[in-house]
């Protein structure tokens, strides 16, 4: 942990719990999840002549049995200080954005969550790695979520959650005798996007759509082409209405993680930053409507000059293997405004 170790985190997070259930009754429990569960992955026995891997089934079903009922008990509503602290004291890269603006965007009443038993996806990383990770498949309030856990200093944290989509299923990850799967490097030429190179071409797609250079490697949907087209038309309306508009997606510096696929593809699991900005160029009023949901960060209801948004968005994408090239499919998605700003 950056300022507390797990022991004293989990310490402080009955406290909280305790304080809660004084002032304010009784409160909703999650159910634990359950350690060593691997739902349908397996669990072969081990291989007496393979190496241990870095970082083993158990050590991860531990850490998601630890960190997930932990997080649910730091969202209960409380008058105990710190609680932002300690809620994004679980999470890193774009959760920990995601997780303080839940926070901060509900008066630190943020969802509470009730989890299912996981399904482990753990890559057989070789000891030494220097950036373990593992996913884990869960339902989240009933809906079936892709997490991925990355190692911090001693810790694990949550970096990544992503809601599986309607009428999309996660494509089936190859396991090995002993139920570990594996991990694609960064330059993988073997798919027909590399993981180095996902977010940049999803970033891509989502602003110019079916007109760009990335036309036809990520499929038509609701996070690719459409935000596109929602973008252009909100431009020209822009225009029409005296402003100026702009919304731009990045891959940041954020990890992204994939794995091998039966099918010899990869799934795919990355991060992509959203700003979005609004000024007025020709406008007499000089008034820029501020959207309903940013009205948390923003207290009036418009803005004279300029505004702007920023968005964190988390995806899973099914990448076909280059001896099948197809459209990659954006299959499990979560996201929201981290932050807003107005003059």
């Amino acid at each position: 942990m950056r300022a507390y170790g797990r022991g004293k985190m989990l310490a402080l997070a009955v406290g909280v719990l305790a304080a809660a259930t004084a002032c304010t009754g009784p409160a909703q429990t999650s159910p634990a999840v359950p350690q060593g569960k691997a739902g349908a992955t397996g669990a072969a026995s081990p291989s007496p002549s393979a190496p241990p891997p870095a970082v083993t089934r158990q050590e991860a079903a531990e850490a998601v049995a630890e960190i997930l009922p932990t997080d649910d008990v730091l969202r209960v509503e409380s008058p105990v200080t710190g609680r932002l602290f300690l809620g994004t004291d679980l999470v890193r890269d774009g959760q920990l954005a995601l997780t303080q603006a839940a926070f901060e965007s509900t008066g630190d009443r943020p969802p509470r969550y009730s989890w299912g038993s996981p399904t482990l996806y753990v890559p057989r990383f070789a000891q030494g790695e220097r950036a373990p990770w593992f996913s884990a498949l869960a339902t989240r309030n009933g809906q079936p979520t892709l997490l991925t856990f990355a190692k911090s200093g001693d810790d694990w944290l949550l970096s990544s959650a992503a809601q599986l989509l309607p009428g999309q299923e996660l494509p089936r990850v190859r396991l090995d005798a002993d139920g570990y799967a594996t991990a694609l490097t960064p330059d993988d030429k073997t798919v027909t996007i590399s993981p180095q190179y996902m977010g940049p071409v999803h970033a891509s797609v989502a602003e110019t759509g079916a007109a760009g250079m990335t036309a036809g490697l990520l499929a038509d949907g609701p996070y690719t082409t459409d935000v596109a087209k929602q973008i252009a038309t909100d431009r020209e309306k822009a225009k029409k209405d005296g402003f100026s508009y702009d919304s731009i997606f990045s891959a940041d510096n954020w990890p992204v993680y994939a794995l091998r696929t039966a099918d010899g593809g990869a799934l795919i699991q990355y991060s992509l930053s959203r700003n979005t900005s609004t000024r007025t160029v020709a406008n007499n009023t000089y008034i820029i409507p501020v959207p309903p949901e940013a009205g948390w960060a923003i207290s009036t209801s418009s803005v004279r000059r300029s505004l702007k948004l920023t968005e964190v968005h988390q995806y899973a994408t099914a990448v076909p293997p280059l001896s099948a090239p197809a459209a990659a499919r954006v299959v499990a998605h979560d996201g929201a405004l981290t932050r807003a700003s107005g003059e």
